[in-house]
């Protein structure tokens, strides 16, 4: 009843929940053009995911799963569905989640055989992120259970909250449900005896533990939360697949409108955030605030952004890599360390990017 009434009321004066105000890039989240910058390693025409085992580089595109080998790639898995989410054991092997319904595990070396471990059925819709526990489980996102992993847009403007953080014992192949309710779960990580989820649709982390009840240690954020992935040292690198902004804030709490855009315009031209911009003339756009005589503005809201985040293993942003608004290397979702390098999965440009883990550490004195 409390809580029914703090919503009404947060409606009626526009606070809280009912806000549309965005955090600015300041501070660790400071803008610069770290990503822009970034070499480009390769290009994709569907890339959805990194991992990394050693010194080993596997990319989920489309259907295959390639590993980068001195440059080049090599192909180690096919499939006959897509691949949406992907992940190293400790043991080698790798996991992939197929069109965000079955997770299968098979060898990085001979490639999927008949005996791998498959795990389908528990209702599984849109899995995206995959990560190894501690315990020799496999964590995993699953992201909505109304929409499959390419329509992320129609789950944020459907005010979707039906996404599940899940825990996978590969010995029983049983499922078992960590968390629910989430409002789109992308992206997970083993911390300690439990797990941190990125909670996209709610701009922030949650940690959930099995012996303690699920708490934010970093939220309000700028933009749409996705992947994590250990970094070097302690800490992770957390990505953002595109920045918020007043206007869709705004669109959200406007259900006539929504609904009626949703029922009659094409989603490509929805007010929606995207992985690139800037491609049709036709995109809405919000006039001299983003362009001036005709050159768009770094600092203009982001219809599109590309953002990776360092964090301390506390979960506290201490310094990030960017793509600004009129860069090109937009919609990151992945990020993995590699040898002496971080590589960034820019799924709005199609590449792969890679930066020196010792120009980082120049770059922002660590």
């Amino acid at each position: 009843m409390i809580a029914a009434l703090r919503d009404f009321t947060d409606r009626v004066f526009g606070r809280g929940s009912a806000a549309i105000t965005v955090p600015p890039f300041d501070g660790a989240l400071k803008p610069n053009q770290m990503l822009e910058g970034a070499e480009v390693v390769a290009e994709f025409a569907q890339p959805n995911d990194l991992a990394s085992h050693s010194n080993d580089l596997y990319i989920a595109d489309g259907v295959v799963v390639l590993r980068h080998v001195a440059g080049a790639m090599e192909v180690v898995g096919h499939f006959d569905r897509e691949v949406t989410a992907l992940c190293a054991l400790p043991d080698g092997r790798l996991a992939v989640a197929l069109d965000g319904k079955e997770v299968r595990v098979f060898s990085a070396s001979n490639g999927p055989a008949d005996s791998d471990v498959v795990i389908g059925g528990s209702n599984m819709t849109a899995v995206n992120a995959l990560a190894a526990a501690p315990s020799g489980d496999l964590l995993a996102t699953d992201g909505s259970a109304s929409y499959p992993t390419s329509q992320w847009a129609h789950d944020l403007m459907s005010h979707g909250r039906s996404g599940r953080l899940l825990s996978i014992d590969l010995a029983s192949k049983q499922v078992q449900v960590l968390a629910s309710g989430l409002r789109y779960a992308f992206g997970v990580a083993a911390s300690g005896d439990g797990a941190i989820v990125s909670e996209s649709w709610r701009h922030r982390l949650l940690t959930i533990g099995a012996k303690e009840a699920a708490r934010s240690p970093l939220d309000n954020l700028p933009v749409y939360p996705s992947r994590l992935c250990s970094a070097a040292g302690g800490g992770f690198w957390l990505t953002a697949f595109t920045g918020r902004t007043q206007l869709v804030e705004f669109v959200l709490r406007e259900n006539a409108y929504r609904r009626r855009m949703m029922q009659e315009i094409d989603p490509e031209f929805w007010v929606a955030p995207r992985l690139n911009s800037g491609n049709s003339f036709r995109e809405p756009m919000q006039g001299a605030h983003l362009k001036t005589m005709g050159v768009v503005k770094p600092w203009a809201p982001p219809r599109s952004y590309g953002l990776v985040i360092r964090l301390s293993p506390d979960c506290v942003p201490r310094y990030s890599l960017h793509s600004r608004v009129d860069g090109y290397n937009h919609g990151v979702v992945a990020a993995a360390e590699a040898g002496d390098a971080l590589y960034v999965l820019a799924k709005g440009a199609g590449r792969l990017l890679r930066l020196p883990l010792k120009d980082i550490e120049a770059e922002f004195g660590v």
